[in-house]
């Protein structure tokens, strides 16, 4: 089995292959394949398993690189021969498929974290589209993240009902620190997410303004082309001595443990595991209502929803939560114990393991008992 994605940096496409290698190991022979270094390497690594280094397969569009990932994957593949490829991420996506049926290779998933013609606009958009199109019918599975991409999916014509699955994302409840935060004037509010769309820092920091300066501190995590833009906002707005960027962190789930609430505020999600880590933490979470966000958060309940790139009502959730200590704790407990019901790790991994025994059994391959 070869599991593929674009790169091997943070992010939550690299958290789901990373949660799947424990289930993997001893069932299957696993590799994975990734651009870069970052913590996917490490988390292969740590299994045991076999990193295979990519070069041509990048996120920007470019036709004469991804021609060449297309035939870097073939070669791959061909030499690799596994039973199995499972992709993750826009370009793996389009790219593994294509690759994976030239080099033939029985068993083609692809899992969508978010449909990249949502996340993108213009040519970009119609570009992801045709491409997630023209690879479907080489798709033996396709699996969405939540019940809204699936609907996305099938709208578009990008997947199929008839071989078209929906697994959530989950985390390791029972091992992520619970909230604790420290006794402190001002409540600490925490985001995490690459500095670049389609994660809207920008009006996060625009909703931040509109608080009262005494009445919070914020930090965010993660590093990304748009810091420059969002240092200069801050300092224009007069945020700097209550918000910072704290670049990218290998300590979050402690991050999360000292925080008072957590919030998204992005402009198109698939099934965030940033948003699940907050929840099993025990976090009152804020975020936008986009993708799969409503199937995690239930609106008043578990966290607060609000449209994407509205600063004024970001802010007025922000402001409930920092004035009500109760309500933070209220939304927090009964968003651990959604948590610990939905998205844990043990029904995930054996929903992964049952797809794949079942399609290897279908073509009568030696599969692992799920």
């Amino acid at each position: 089995m070869l599991l593929l994605i674009t790169l091997a940096e943070v992010g939550g496409a690299q958290t789901y292959v990373a949660s799947l290698l424990p289930a993997l190991v001893g069932r299957f022979d696993v590799a994975v394949a990734a651009h870069g270094s970052g913590p996917l390497r490490e988390a292969a690594e740590a299994a045991g398993v076999r990193f295979l280094p990519l070069q041509n397969v990048r996120r920007p569009i470019s036709p004469w690189r991804d021609l060449a990932g297309l035939v870097e994957l073939a070669r791959l593949l061909r030499r690799e021969r596994p039973d199995i490829l499972h992709a993750s991420s826009s370009k793996a996506g389009v790219l593994g498929r294509l690759a994976a049926f030239l080099a033939r290779v029985p068993v083609r998933i692809f899992t969508v974290h978010g449909w990249a013609f949502a996340a993108h606009s213009g040519f970009a958009s119609q570009l992801y589209r045709w491409a997630d199109r023209l690879v479907e019918p080489l798709t033996t599975v396709t699996i969405c993240v939540s019940e809204r991409e699936r609907e996305a999916g099938l709208a578009a014509g990008t997947c199929a009902s008839e071989r078209t699955v929906v697994i959530p994302n989950a985390v390791d409840v029972a091992s992520a620190p619970r909230s604790r935060p420290a006794e402190r004037e001002r409540p600490l509010i925490l985001a995490v997410g690459r500095l670049k769309a389609p994660k809207d820092f920008p009006t996060l920091i625009r909703a931040l303004s509109r608080l009262r300066p005494d009445s919070f501190e914020a930090v965010i995590v993660g590093e990304g082309p748009d810091r420059p833009r969002l240092e200069e906002e801050i300092q224009a707005l007069g945020l700097s001595g209550s918000v910072r960027l704290a670049g990218e962190r290998q300590d979050v789930p402690q991050l999360l443990a000292a925080a008072d609430a957590f919030v998204l505020a992005s402009a198109s999600e698939g099934h965030p595991v940033s948003v699940l880590e907050a929840m099993a933490a025990g976090l009152p979470v804020v975020a936008s209502r986009v993708g799969g966000v409503p199937e995690q958060v239930s609106d008043d309940e578990t966290g607060l929803l609000v449209e994407p790139g509205d600063p004024n009502q970001l802010a007025a959730a922000l402001s409930r939560l920092t004035a009500d200590a109760s309500l933070r704790r209220r939304l927090g407990a009964a968003g651990r114990a959604r948590a610990e019901h939905a998205f844990d790790l043990d029904p995930f991994r054996r929903a992964h393991v049952a797809l794949y025994s079942r399609e290897l059994a279908r073509r009568r391959l030696p599969a692992p008992m799920p």
